[in-house]
């Protein structure tokens, strides 16, 4: 059950709850997290382990449905603070409510291997969420270029 809080699985019910009542902001931030979200899928799981049906649905279906909504609403260039927000309550989601032993979201400690470069938890958590911002920052920078709001869109 603790599976279900990865960002890419609540990135999917993040979209669904944007796309349906209907939230404009939510949607960014749902489909700004599948993005990072299939190329860490690939990388962990189908690289290793190969393709599912379910996980593929997910990880590639929820990315095509939310690239269909962001060509509707746009993307807005404070949509990454947004997605780093989310994140960072994610993170506190899954410390407290998953296993250790998973370390979902990194919640819980260092990743194997690097241990090393970090010496301890909160430099390793600070360094990933500086990336992660960097990396929302670009994401959300180069969709807002390709996809900028409407300019009747009221709702965020």
């Amino acid at each position: 059950m603790s599976h279900v809080l990865w960002m890419c699985n609540v990135g999917n019910l993040l979209l669904a709850v944007g796309v349906f009542l209907p939230r404009p902001a939510v949607i960014r931030v749902a489909v700004v997290w599948l993005i990072p979200g299939l190329l860490i899928w690939l990388w962990y799981v189908v690289r290793l382990s190969g393709l599912l049906f379910t996980s593929t649905l997910a990880h590639v279906g929820g990315l095509v449905v939310g690239l269909f909504m962001l060509r509707r609403v746009g993307v807005e260039r404070v949509s990454w603070l947004h997605a780093l927000a989310w994140y960072l309550f994610m993170q506190g989601v899954s410390r407290l409510f998953t296993p250790p032993g998973l370390n979902v979201n990194i919640a819980h400690r260092v990743y194997e291997g690097w241990g090393e470069a970090f010496g301890s938890y909160f430099r390793f958590w600070l360094a990933t969420t500086l990336a992660v911002a960097a990396l929302l920052w670009l994401i959300v920078f180069t969709l807002a270029k390709l996809l900028p709001p409407r300019r009747t869109d009221k709702t965020n």
